[in-house]
């Protein structure tokens, strides 16, 4: 008895999804490499404590040249959690783990349509009640009735509304719309899981960056005279658009 009350507790596993960054390199990485600090010049901490997956499928190299560019995005703070697409010849010890599973965004798979069985001529077919669909559930949308404060992070697989304010080095994240009755200063993403209908709305513009559906703006591509401004945000194709709300 004694033994079986003093053994210890077992450890606890659990399955949980986190969200994290998927970077697609190009080749060559040099040229791919300067458009990043690029965009981390523009927008100072945007990688900062962020989980990113590389995904290097397709690409054709060697375990030399993913080791190097592995070594160059650390030294850039920015911290590879998994390496997603890649041969296991070019995986090992000394590199991330091989990631796969990543929820697909952007692709619709269109519904095979039933064969039809053409009756005969002399053969009266009666009409049959088609059963409706199962409904598909809406995404869950977050409504937050407090300004988002600097290193704070929110996500919601739908809209996400702040009653507030958005402050500098904060970011909300959405698979649908952001709608933002305040001062948007920090990030705002939206569209994040494929939806390139997704807008981004704010009462007063001061934003760091934002971002819809991959494509995305730093605050020195802001349009100036939207400073200060309520705005709106959304693409018309693959061009990144923007409008005042005034």
């Amino acid at each position: 008895m004694t033994a079986v009350l003093t053994q210890p507790r077992p450890i606890r596993l659990k399955g949980r999804s986190y969200l994290a960054l998927t970077l697609t390199p190009e080749l060559p990485f040099e040229d791919w490499l300067v458009r990043l600090d690029d965009l981390a010049s523009r927008s100072a901490g945007f990688f900062l404590r962020r989980p990113v997956v590389l995904d290097v499928e397709g690409l054709e190299i060697d375990r030399t040249q993913l080791r190097d560019l592995v070594g160059k995005l650390g030294a850039r703070n920015v911290r590879i959690m998994g390496i997603e697409g890649a041969r296991p010849s070019l995986l090992g010890a000394d590199l991330p783990p091989a990631m796969s599973g990543g929820k697909a965004t952007g692709d619709i798979e269109e519904p095979a349509a039933a064969p039809v069985r053409e009756a005969p001529a002399a053969e009266s077919v009666a009409a049959q009640p088609t059963a409706p669909p199962p409904a598909k559930a809406a995404p869950a949308s977050l409504v937050i009735t407090q300004p988002v404060r600097s290193g704070q992070s929110f996500f919601a697989e739908g809209d996400v509304t702040i009653i507030g304010s958005v402050a500098s080095g904060a970011e909300v994240i959405a698979g649908g719309s952001i709608h933002i009755y305040g001062t948007l200063r920090g990030r705002a993403m939206a569209g994040t899981l494929g939806n390139g209908a997704a807008r981004i709305f704010c009462r007063k513009l001061e934003a760091e960056l934002v971002a819809i559906d991959g494509f995305y703006r730093t605050a020195e591509d802001l349009e100036p005279g939207l400073r200060g401004k309520p705005a709106q945000f959304w693409l018309e194709g693959e061009t990144f658009a923007a409008g005042s709300l005034g």
